[in-house]
């Protein structure tokens, strides 16, 4: 059967400060991945809707709307009965509004904001008993759960955590924001520059530096297919995908280094490695824990002993991928570890196209 047709949403609303912190917004807000996914399923034979007649492939927002009730409305008058959401969603998101009206590729408006938190879903996922980064909030003053500035030396101590540790913003994107101190005094300077530049909000995250390999794993929901075309009925996680060529032991921005300049699939033997094996098992019980309606991409780094500890769910994974002029070097971490497991990118997309769910459904998964 030919799958209804689908519009690809993209981020053209400013993103909102939720609880003083913000996910600052990507540049394009994501309309290079959405336009990818619309030529790549185009060209695969699925029926895409778009806001123009013809559009260019060089030009993303000839293939996708913008997540604005508006951009939502113009992509269901022009035939679309799915959204796919490659999109920052949050409570009160226009998608909310049309949840009754579509099928939708992407998560519960609420689920995204709720584990956008890094530090709240870390905290969850501990307390599942799942191996997680350590880490305490700071802000410039103390207030609930908060360390101040002034008290980081304690903070540090009653945690047992050392130098070097990560400074990073609690609703991040990416690499952005991310630093690596070494130093009381740099972590002061990296975190009072931070909080006065406002642009992730007050509050920022310590978090322990995790030494060993870093390793991404993408996990699916359980309605999407398997390369093998079975279906698990549970989520379910492709190859896990090694870092390597980190800047100041940080991954770079995807927007300066391509992932495909510093990330591969691991090889087939690796999987059976029990640290890798623990890793991928506890990716697989984070998804359920945060009710994931599609792919969503768990970052890892190994402890000193090689044991892999969580420390960053991503709710909305990048999805770019080849196709589109100049695009060839643009596969995604996912697509990436898709590849190692026998799938081309648009066999990715469309097994996240059959994971669709609609709102009678989205409490059932």
């Amino acid at each position: 059967m030919k799958p209804a047709p689908v519009a690809i949403l993209y981020q053209a609303l400013p993103p909102p400060l939720i609880g003083g912190l913000r996910k600052d917004a990507k540049p394009g807000g994501y309309s290079d991945g959405g336009a990818d996914i619309a030529f790549a399923l185009r060209e695969a034979g699925v029926d895409v809707v778009m806001p123009t007649v013809s559009p260019d492939p060089a030009t993303a927002l000839d293939w996708v709307f913008p997540d604005t009730a508006e951009g939502i409305r113009r992509a269901g008058a022009a035939g679309a009965s799915v959204l796919w959401a490659n999109t920052i969603l949050f409570e009160g998101h226009p998608l909310e509004a049309a949840l009754a009206d579509f099928d939708i590729v992407g998560q519960l408006p609420a689920a995204t904001q709720a584990f956008d938190d890094k530090f709240e879903t870390n905290r969850l996922l501990a307390e599942a008993d799942l191996p997680v980064a350590r880490s305490f909030l700071l802000s410039g003053k103390a207030r609930e759960n908060v360390c101040a500035l002034a008290d980081v030396e304690q903070a540090c101590a009653t945690r047992g955590m050392s130098f070097p540790m990560i400074v990073k913003p609690v609703r991040g994107r990416g690499s952005q924001g991310v630093t690596l101190v070494e130093t009381f005094a740099a972590l002061r300077d990296t975190a009072a520059a931070l909080i006065a530049a406002a642009t992730f909000g007050d509050m920022l995250m310590v978090e322990e530096f995790l030494g060993g390999d870093e390793m991404t794993v993408t996990v699916m929901p359980p309605a999407a297919p398997r390369p093998d075309g079975s279906r698990a009925g549970t989520h379910w996680a492709l190859r896990p995908v090694y870092r390597f060529d980190q800047r100041g032991g940080v991954a770079p921005y995807n927007g300066d280094v391509p992932v495909t300049a510093n990330s591969v699939a691991i090889g087939g033997e690796r999987l059976r490695d029990p640290a890798i094996v623990a890793m991928i098992e506890g990716c697989v019980v984070a998804a359920g824990l945060v009710g994931a309606r599609t792919a969503i991409r768990i970052d890892c780094r190994a402890d000193q002993d090689g044991w892999f500890k969580l420390f960053d769910l991503n709710m909305k994974p990048n999805m770019t991928g080849p196709g589109r002029p100049g695009r060839n070097d643009q596969d995604c971490l996912s697509a990436i570890a898709a590849r190692a497991d026998g799938w081309s990118y648009v066999d990715l997309l469309q097994a996240m196209l059959a994971a669709k769910w609609w709102l009678a459904s989205a409490s059932s998964i």
